[in-house]
């Protein structure tokens, strides 16, 4: 009989706990049982996994005693409070939130780039920002083929990834903007996000970077070389699900675009849809259903002589969050680290 796993989700009731609990399931990760967590006040809930309902309890000291993996998607303030009690009762911690992720304790993992780092783990191991995530799933391939001195990156990112309460306030800043012409107040961010486009994510920080512009440059260093230099400015657009970005990767081996093209088509979670003269190429509609990260518009840069343009679309709910903590949870297993 195949061994089986006792896995909490913390977070279970939000937009990401959610999508790793359906993972979980799509995947069929060999879940024996599921403890969902969350707070308090959504203690008693009920959540459908496996054709089963399963109770919500609150997230505390003692919800973890014979849990064998606990994924969270709970805010970095929960997770530096609970992370610690969870490996403390016996669990192994995939933690979403940035809370983790630069401390140098901690393996920083994407599955595709560096799943070598979990074997060094000591029962924390943090998600990463899910603009570094498709990111990197793509410079992967690249840069062991010819190695990446720098990229320009600019990042399109979907409004899911602030949480419910900005995906409500785009649909009523949208539905206001229809009906009267205008926006009363933002109902999302500082600025109004319908129909327009907000170049700040995060807090600002030195240097007039954000915070989650310096989550891309320290999370690439850390995850896959210290010496690439990462340029990034990162836009919110009015999208429901779904980040783009656009890749300027400088190399110190020539790539053609061919060589590109051969090198992301059968590299491990891509999806190359590159036939510009049919107009066909990703966009972030096309990532709803989607757990691959999709590349298109790949073309040499004529500007310098190593570099290559890319436009790169991933589902951020998915691959940039509960897909890929799932994945880390399945290299665990395949790593006899669990």
């Amino acid at each position: 009989m195949a061994k089986t796993y006792t896995v909490a989700v913390v977070g279970a009731c939000g937009v990401v706990g959610t999508e790793m609990i359906s993972t979980l399931e799509r995947r069929k990760f060999p879940v024996g049982t599921l403890v969902p967590l969350d707070i308090a006040s959504q203690a008693g809930k009920e959540v459908a996994f496996n054709g089963k309902s399963w109770t919500v309890k609150e997230a505390k000291e003692g919800a973890f005693k014979g849990v064998d993996i606990a994924i969270f998607s709970a805010g970095g303030d929960a997770s530096a409070v609970l992370a610690p009690i969870a490996v403390k009762e016996g669990a192994i911690v995939v933690d979403n939130s940035s809370q983790w992720r630069m401390d140098p304790d901690c393996p920083l993992v994407i599955p595709e780039v560096n799943p070598q780092d979990l074997d060094w783990h000591k029962g924390i191991i943090a998600n990463p920002n899910c603009s570094t995530i498709q990111m990197l799933v793509v410079l992967k391939p690249l840069h062991d083929a010819a190695k990446i001195k720098r990229v320009v990156v600019s990042t399109y990112q979907a409004v899911s990834g602030s949480g419910k309460r900005a995906i409500d306030g785009l649909k009523a800043e949208a539905s206001e903007y229809l009906a009267e012409g205008k926006v009363s107040a933002p109902k999302a961010y500082g600025q109004q996000i319908a129909f327009n486009a907000i170049p700040h994510i995060d807090v600002f920080q030195e240097g007039g970077y954000t915070k989650e512009e310096y989550k891309m440059v320290n999370e690439t260093k850390k995850m896959l070389d210290e010496n690439i230099d990462v340029s990034p400015t990162c836009v919110r657009i009015p999208v429901w699900y779904g980040h783009s970005e656009s890749l300027n990767i400088e190399t110190e081996k020539k790539l053609s675009r061919k060589e590109v093209m051969d090198l992301l088509s059968t590299a491990p979670s891509i999806k190359v849809i590159d036939e510009v003269e049919k107009e066909v190429y990703p966009t972030p509609l096309m990532s709803n259903n989607e757990d691959l990260t999709m590349v298109g518009r790949i073309r040499e840069d004529f500007t310098i002589d190593n570099g290559i343009n890319l436009w790169v679309v991933s589902n951020n709910i998915r691959k940039g969050a509960a897909l890929n903590a799932v994945q880390i949870a399945e290299t665990l297993i395949e790593r006899n680290l669990v």
